[in-house]
């Protein structure tokens, strides 16, 4: 029964928009009806196959792109490439903003983007010092001055799946964290590409490299957008995702604004505690088409 609700809505947009009726859901929403029939803010990924982790010779290719810097650590050893499958979802179109998340903690009380110096020292991974931390802190509730429009950071998981909770009790709708699945499929569509544009890396479609020293706003590159419309699937911050990464951490998506380009693929992946809240670590929010 949800099934066919949920197809129908999808087919009475495609109507709206000019589509033909004949068309399948899956095949309407990739010509045309991507805004989710609930919000017009997530977009929608359709059910099915597609090729996820990578191939050992995509592995080295992205060490190529790094200039060897990343190989003796054997970052991308743990991408296995496999045929994965999603059911239909939708997804937000950009990570949570400053902005966003600003309405959540306004109405909900919850605390506001922070961490302090001693505890950003004991979460280790220092590759900042926390004079650079301060640039992200949040004043008396309210974020850096005019970067509303840029991706909310250090939250941790649970920061994360609360702001998607009481998202879905606005929208009336069940929102969450996505799987890595789920993520890995609106970076990069179902043929497997290396980033969200395609296979060539292209350093103007993305913010990272440390090209801006700081996060930017979430809509400055739709040349990086994925097959499905999704933004900043690479680049800007890594992104929480509901997916263990070990007994003690979470998987991480993504690449961050001072990155380099092999850790900028769709396959690529990561964990860190749950608890972690960092200068390079944001999240977007799925939800469910019934």
């Amino acid at each position: 029964m949800a099934k066919r609700i949920a197809t129908a809505v999808i087919l009475a947009v495609a109507a709206a928009l000019g589509l033909s009726s004949d068309l399948g859901p899956d095949r309407a929403a990739l010509q045309g009806a991507r805004i989710c029939p609930h919000d017009p803010e997530q977009l929608y990924i359709p059910a099915g196959r597609f090729v996820m982790g990578s191939t050992r010779q995509e592995r080295d290719h992205a060490y190529e792109l790094d200039k060897g810097i990343t190989r003796p650590y054997g970052w991308y050893e743990r991408e296995t490439r496999r045929n994965a499958a999603t059911g239909p979802f939708c997804i937000d179109r950009y990570p949570v903003t400053n902005a966003a998340y600003s309405d959540f903690v306004e109405a909900t009380g919850h605390p506001a983007p922070f961490i302090s110096a001693d505890g950003y020292r004991r979460q280790g991974f220092l590759v900042h010092s926390y004079d650079k931390v301060r640039e992200f802190l949040w004043q008396d509730g309210l974020f850096p001055s005019g970067r509303g429009s840029h991706p909310v950071a250090l939250v941790s998981l649970k920061d994360a799946q609360s702001y998607c909770e009481w998202r879905g009790t606005q929208m009336r709708h069940r929102y969450r964290l996505p799987t890595e699945e789920e993520w890995e499929k609106a970076a990069r569509g179902s043929d497997g590409r290396l980033f969200p544009w395609g296979d060539q890396w292209n350093p103007h479609y993305l913010n990272s490299g440390d090209r801006f020293g700081s996060t930017t706003p979430v809509d400055r590159f739709p040349q990086g957008k994925s097959p499905y419309g999704v933004y900043d699937m690479a680049g800007n911050l890594f992104e929480w995702t509901a997916t263990p990464w070990d007994e003690k951490s979470f998987t991480l998506k993504g690449c961050s604004w001072d990155d380099l380009p092999g850790t900028c693929r769709a396959a690529m992946r990561h964990g860190r505690p749950p608890e972690s809240k960092h200068i390079l670590i944001g999240f977007r929010c799925a939800s469910e088409l019934r």
